[in-house]
């Protein structure tokens, strides 16, 4: 139909460049006239300009001149707004171009709220803006007034802040209406008066909520609403319009973050005041994102001061950011329906938004390449014929269409990917075939210039050969000039807290630009499009390539933004990742190599032949851990010289340690089995040369004699290794005299001679290679020295964790035997094979020899504790735990007599908390753990895993108590801690989490405080004696090692005669009234009225140590031996005689008796089982009940049947007793009591033979080095303390000590000796306070 379009002289010149521009497709005719108006029809005018290019711009789809899409529907309606309200208000072109520039620069939020809807590809139903509304705002605002429901104030805002704060009412608030009402029109205009003024709501400035206390309703602001313009002077606030908005539009669930939680009262107070609807509000947590800002001011900021592009730069958080770089909208709507809503603030990385958007681009991302411009290098492949061939573009996704690929003799690779070639290297050219490197050319200074290249198509075995990417240099298909941007995070910190500057932690480095030459077929690229750079990652399309432009006589490059795929590890660009991954590796082995070699090479001319085929072997063996590599074994060791059999030890124990090796690389079973083979034959060498079978643990044998040697030769008659040999070889021989010695208990001269010589043998080590010496696994290892290296300790605790406990291991299938040296010793050498027939059930190691192999074995292959993947950390099995259930149920039935009540506090602490006592906690500092992340979130605030729970319960005590009244509190709690402790863990004695019970009570009087102390040390004491059968000695600690915070401490200690070491094994504190200062635990003296007093406080506590305790006092070298009052069984029915030859009906009787017997005990209170497997022997049966500490074995055989009794058993003596079945509940009571006593005997024998007194330091010394706990007179003083600690360490062990004092003796144990007048300290400088027990501790 025709169109009329009459325009006045001052139309603006839009509207007419639009008429031109469609009257081609359009029936339209321009004519001047009095106003601007398009005339379609009687019924159908247009008047407004905007509204007539838009109808115009409607009717002529095809000229694309209102957008292809909504997104860009929108943004042309922005600018056709922004254009007649604000450009056409200028005076000049200049004053309306600078409004343009801000404009485009910052794409303001109300745009940019409206065009990010679009982006998302949603279509709302209905678009309205608050100011809409503003009408209907302001005579709501009038009717509050007019009710007397709100008051205009013209508090300054400073001073309306602190009332607010304060709570004090303005002196507004009760003003006239007559009163408000002036003083709103004041608003309404906009005077200077009236921009002092706010409208506040009248709710209550005494709640409890801050939002309520009358909170601003309007503001005046003298400045052009964007929608709006200047009709309006005052503008409500977001709190008052929001509620408004939602009930007058119709909304029924307001969805709101948590943030705005405490508003929620204000949203329904409104409501409610003006009688409105009324919506439901659904809160959830808005997410924050890592290493970012996401407050609009501080958006805002960045903006203003250049640090970004603008609104949609993709470093920013916003949503035309995200999907400028390169987020899809489907991966956007995958990640938020994985995510969920929640109420719970996260911080959450940006990774795992991007690993959704990978998995929406990666199959239908076409693949391209690109070379770093800067380092590319030429290859020439002669016989290569100039062609162009399609290939997919994508590897999976035939869907994604073919592209031209081009093939010529000169192609161009990356730098990186060259100096990783040899020539001769089958090298794979993606998309191509694969290329034989024929030629390497290089510069003066070693640089690649160039390479050649033959074609090897026909091969096309791609399984081991490096991958690259490349491009031909043909004139038929140019390179397209191509920049790679990668953006780094804004902020450099994760996670911002809120005293943070956000301006202290910008990444003014977060843009990185490299120039690429580009596949030709980028060239074809247009804005938005996603594509893959094969083997540099994902990118979008930015900015199209342009040819040469006749205007600037420059072409334009690619731009591409480099799009995160969610790795945290960067996509390698030059070389393939096996080759580089192997590359890496070798680098430290070549340099451990060639420190080896320079010594090999250094003592070659003095060290005779033998010498030179151990240290090959050595040199060999230790570059198999270093590099890790798949190879071949190593061959036949060069062959000793005859009768020399120390050469030959050294052989086995390299070899040995090659055969560990491979098999902790799992290698092929060809290669290890090779290895055994000649392990073996060096084995059975050994026999033939010495006669016996060779052991580990056992001593090298000597050397032949030697015409030539370097080293110094050892005095006769001293335990040092042959003098010959490299001093590797040497190192290693002399470590086993001395671990020997050790083991044999010699004399403590005779030891520290063969350290020294060890000392000095490393020592020349060090002067020859550089290095320290450190042991591949030292040969012969008979103990553990406790310094047992990182290796050896995982293969234990692997070999814990599958074969049962004591380093036995669970046979492998195909494999070789397991070998005792490696699993059950500390570093034993070799694959020590022990005598056939051992089933290896048993314990292998002896307690007198080695207590700490002893001890591993007893609490695994008892089944006490299962190893765990984080160190320090166990898994307490039923047999152990049943142990910590008995104390339990005892202690807890005593100190609820003394009206101790049970709770549970948090195993969090806020570091706030944590800090708040820092004398107390400094002890704690390096051992305490702290929660820092959730999942791969930074948490805001870190908090710490409770080493100790004062400083959690300690806050809650000041609020309990106000009065005396309120006193005592008693409350104890049974729980785990945690103390991250950095020392070598042992299970149950030193771990890193561990169970225990903690007291803490608080009392009006010191009297009642200490004589609770006493109170608990007693009941410890009960605990190790009357339930543990083990003897403790009472004291209080010195005031070096009392409980840090505490006035002092109280402890009970025990002896452990196998190490000659004490432990601690409860502490009861006296805290005195320092913590309740410190937390303001305080109280009304009930003797001085009106006045405040300090609580005084106790803590105290016993832990899981005392199951490990237990068990290196009792144990013996077959097992475990449990005091039946803590035993899991106390008994174990085990029927003998079964065999095949026994009739069905006897074996039945057998074992109905065997359950009568079962039954009989039960109701005696006795905790018994029967054993009635019949998968097992009796003989295997009774080790195994033996090893696990079963008090009392009752055997019942055929025979016992018929003469009505059986034969019971004693695991503490092995003493057998027959029993008449009458007798069995009276006889296995009073064994059961008879065992426990004689235990506890035992041990206080064993205690009271090891505690002396020594009146001198040179018999104290003395007495220490025997492994006992020697009593001294001891002047009190920290300094001596020191000094003593210092004097009489050994072996980096120091010793402990728990003073008896003198006015305490009776109930801190015997005095063994009176202090005398005047006598002096142990040290000789100050007078004797008291006597002191000192001795080495755990």
């Amino acid at each position: 139909c025709l169109k009329n379009l009459w325009l006045n002289v001052n139309c603006q010149t839009w509207a007419l460049l639009t008429a031109e521009h469609v009257k081609g497709s359009v029936n339209l005719s321009v004519e001047e006239g009095k106003d601007t108006m398009l005339h379609v029809s009687d019924q159908v005018q247009f008047s407004d300009v905007n509204s007539i290019t838009r109808y115009l711009a409607r009717v002529a789809p095809a000229l694309g001149l209102y957008g292809s899409n909504m997104m860009e529907q929108t943004e042309v309606d922005h600018w056709l707004e922004f254009s007649a309200r604000r450009l056409c208000a200028q005076s000049d072109l200049s004053s309306a171009m600078g409004d343009l520039d801000k404009a485009l620069a910052l794409r303001t939020f109300l745009v940019g709220h409206s065009v990010d809807v679009a982006m998302l590809h949603i279509k709302p139903d209905q678009f309205t803006y608050t100011s809409d509304h503003f009408p209907a705002i302001l005579r709501m605002g009038e009717k509050l007034l007019q009710e007397g429901k709100a008051y205009i104030d013209d508090t300054p805002p400073d001073v309306m802040k602190q009332e607010r704060e304060q709570r004090v009412e303005s002196r507004n608030r009760n003003n006239s209406v007559e009163k408000n009402m002036q003083m709103w029109e004041e608003m309404k205009k906009g005077t200077e008066f009236g921009q002092t003024c706010c409208m506040r709501a009248k709710i209550d400035m005494n709640s409890n909520n801050g939002c309520l206390r009358d909170p601003t309703l309007f503001r005046c602001k003298n400045a052009p609403h964007p929608r709006t313009g200047s009709t309006y002077k005052v503008y409500p606030t977001y709190d008052f319009a929001c509620p408004i908005v939602d009930s007058v539009e119709g909304v029924t669930h307001a969805l709101r973050t948590t943030e705005y939680h405490d508003r929620d009262e204000q949203f329904y107070w409104v409501i409610d005041a003006l009688g409105l609807r009324k919506p439901y509000i659904w809160e959830y947590a808005r997410l924050n994102l890592n290493n970012t800002v996401l407050s609009k001011r501080k958006l805002t900021w960045f903006v203003d001061q250049g640090y970004v592009d603008g609104w949609d730069d993709p470093r920013f958080p916003t949503v035309r950011g995200v999907l400028r770089r390169g987020m899809t909208v489907e991966g956007l709507k995958q990640f938020i329906a994985a995510q969920g809503g929640s109420r719970s603030v996260v911080n959450m990385e940006w990774d795992k938004i991007w690993a959704f958007n990978k998995k929406v681009i990666d199959p239908i991302a076409p693949r391209y390449t690109a070379l770093l411009s800067s380092q590319v290098i030429p290859v020439c492949i002669s016989e290569a014929k100039e062609e162009m061939k399609e290939v997919a573009k994508h590897p999976k996704n035939a869907d994604v269409g073919m592209k031209p690929v081009w093939y010529g003799p000169k192609v161009f690779i990356e730098g990186a990917d060259a100096e990783t070639f040899t020539e001769g290297e089958t090298v794979t050219f993606i998309n191509w075939g694969n290329i034989i490197i024929t030629k390497i050319h290089r510069d003066a200074s070693g640089a690649i210039t160039s390479l050649d290249g033959r074609l090897n198509l026909e091969n096309t075995d791609y399984k081991k050969t490096t991958k690259i990417t490349w491009l031909t240099e043909s004139s038929r298909a140019p390179f397209v000039p191509t920049v790679c941007v990668n953006y780094q995070h804004l902020i450099t910190k994760p996670v911002l807290g809120k005293d943070d500057d956000f301006k202290a932690y910008i990444n003014k480095n977060s843009k990185i630009e490299e120039k690429m030459l580009g596949d030709p077929c980028l060239k074809d690229l247009k804005k938005g499009d996603l594509i893959q750079l094969q083997r540099r990652g994902f990118y979008i399309c930015d900015q199209p390539y342009e040819p040469i432009s006749p205007h600037s006589c420059k072409e334009s490059p690619c731009v591409l933004l480099y799009i995160p795929d969610g790795h945290t590890k960067e996509m390698p660009t030059a070389g393939s990742k096996d080759k580089s991954k192997s590359q890496t590796a070798a680098k430290p082995v070549s340099t451990k190599l060639d420190h080896l070699f320079v010594l090999l090479i250094t003592l070659f001319s003095n060290v005779e032949e033998n010498d030179r085929s151990i240290h090959i072997i050595q040199v060999k063996a230790e570059s198999v851990p270093l590099s890790k590599a798949k190879q071949a074994p190593v061959s036949s060791p060069a062959p000793a010289a005859p009768g020399d059999s120390s050469a030959l030890f050294s052989s086995i124990a390299a070899q040995g340690d090659l055969v560990r090796q491979l098999k902790t690389d799992k290698a092929p079973k060809e290669q290890v089995d090779a290895a055994v083979k000649q392990l073996l034959a060096l084995k059975s060498e050994f026999k033939q040369q010495t006669g016996q079978e060779y052991k580990p643990g056992m001593a090298p044998p000597p050397s032949a004699p030697a015409p030539k040697s370097s080293a110094p030769t050892p005095a006769a008659g001293s335990p040092s290794p042959a003098s010959t040999g490299c001093p590797f070889t040497r190192v290693s021989e002399q470590g086993e005299v001395v671990r020997r010695l050790k083991a044999e208990k010699a004399p403590k001269e005779q030891v520290d001679k063969a350290v020294k010589t060890l000392l000095e043998l490393k020592g020349q080590y060090k002067a020859l290679t550089g290095e320290e010496y450190k042991p591949v696994t030292t040969p012969g290892t008979s103990g553990n020295t406790g310094g047992e290296d990182k290796s050896r300790k995982e293969r234990e605790n692997k070999s814990e964790k599958q074969g049962g406990g004591g380093g036995a291991r669970k046979q492998q299938k195909g494999g070789e035997k397991p070998q005792q040296g490696q699993d059950s010793g500390a570093g034993g050498a070799g694959d020590g094979q022990g005598p056939k027939k051992q089933t290896r059930l048993g314990l292998e190691a002896k307690k007198e020899e080695n207590l700490a192999d002893w001890y591993s074995q007893v609490i695994t292959k008892a089944e006490m504790i299962e190893y765990y993947d984080v160190s320090g950390c166990y898994v307490l099995r039923p047999w152990s735990y049943a142990i910590w259930d008995a104390i339990k149920e005892f202690f807890d039935r005593e100190i609820k007599k003394l009206g101790v009540e049970n709770c549970y506090f948090p195993m969090f602490v806020s570091q706030a908390a944590l800090e708040k006592e820092k004398t107390h906690i400094a002890d704690f500092a390096p051992e305490v753990a702290w929660v820092t992340r959730s999942g791969k979130t930074e948490l805001a605030e870190p908090v710490a895993v409770r080493p100790t729970s004062e400083t959690v319960m300690y806050p809650a005590y000041a609020k309990w108590v106000q009065s005396h009244r309120d006193l005592p509190i008693k409350l104890n709690q049974w729980c785990n801690v945690v103390r991250w402790e950095f020392k070598h863990p042992q299970p149950f004695l030193r771990t890193r989490e561990f169970l225990w019970q903690e007291g803490h009570t608080a009392f009006a009087t010191k009297e009642e405080a200490v004589e609770e102390v006493l109170q608990i040390l007693d009941l410890y004491a009960r605990v190790y004696e009357e339930l543990m059968a083990i003897p403790v000695v009472k004291g209080r600690k010195t005031e070096k090692e009392k409980f840090a915070g505490g006035d002092y401490t109280t402890t009970v200690e025990a002896y452990i005669s196998a190490s000659g070491r004490a432990i601690q094994g409860a502490t009861s504190h006296h805290l005195g009234q320092n913590f309740s200062k410190m937390f303001e635990i305080v109280l009304e003296d009930p003797e001085r009225p009106g006045e405040k007093q300090l609580a005084y406080q106790n803590s105290w506590g016993i832990t899981t140590r005392t199951i490990g305790v237990l068990t290196m006092v009792h144990g013996d070298n077959m097992g475990l031996v449990l005091p039946p009052r803590v035993a899991c069984l106390q008994v174990i029915i085990i029927p003998c005689g079964i065999t095949a030859t026994l009739p069905e009906a006897e074996k039945e009787l057998l074992l109905a008796q065997c359950s009568k017997y079962l039954s009989k005990l039960e109701k005696a209170d006795i905790r018994v089982k029967a054993d009635l497997r019949d998968n097992y022997s009796p003989g295997w049966k009774f080790n195994h009940w033996e090893l696990k500490g079963v008090p009392i074995r009752l055997e019942v055989g055929p025979k016992d049947l018929k003469r009505g009794q059986f034969v019971a058993v004693r695991r503490d003596t092995g003493e057998k007793l027959t029993v008449p079945e009458a007798d069995a509940e009276k006889k296995i009571l009073n064994l059961l009591e008879e065992i426990q006593n004689n235990l506890f005997k035992r041990a206080s024998d064993d205690l009271h033979k090891h505690m002396v007194v020594a009146d001198t330091m040179e018999q104290f010394q003395k007495d220490l080095d025997q492994g006992r706990i020697v009593q001294i007179p001891f002047c009190g003083g920290i300094e001596c303390e020191d000094w003593i600690k210092k004097t009489t360490a050994k072996g980096g062990t120091v010793c402990r000590k728990k003073s008896n004092r003198t006015v305490l003796h009776t109930r801190f144990g015997t005095r063994l000796k009176t202090l005398q007048a005047g006598q002096m300290c142990v040290s000789g400088k100050e007078p004797a306070q008291f006597y002191t027990l000192f001795g080495r501790s755990y």
